[in-house]
């Protein structure tokens, strides 16, 4: 496969992932309380499911929503633990 198209897949699957999401999390805002535990439900099923390595992507897509879920990153995590560390 050429790599515009590797790209464009790439840039598929984060859209894809990013507006999952968008929709779990719309339905918090529900009257309805089953709708909103299947949301609930729905989310925390898509936060597993993302591959760590797409979610800086997913991120920004998320930004662009305008949307409150943000992903953890590996990379982040990493980085919180070492700000945390209390100095010996």
């Amino acid at each position: 496969m050429d790599p515009l198209r590797r790209r464009l897949r790439r840039w598929q699957q984060v859209r894809t992932w990013a507006r999952l999401i968008r929709e779990a999390e719309s339905l918090w805002h529900v009257d309805v309380r089953e709708l909103r535990r299947l949301g609930a439900i729905e989310l925390s099923q898509l936060l597993e499911e993302v591959p760590p390595a797409q979610r800086i992507r997913v991120n920004r897509w998320l930004n662009r929503y305008a949307v409150a879920t943000r992903l953890i990153c590996p990379q982040n995590y990493k980085t919180n633990q070492l700000q945390d560390t209390p100095n010996a």
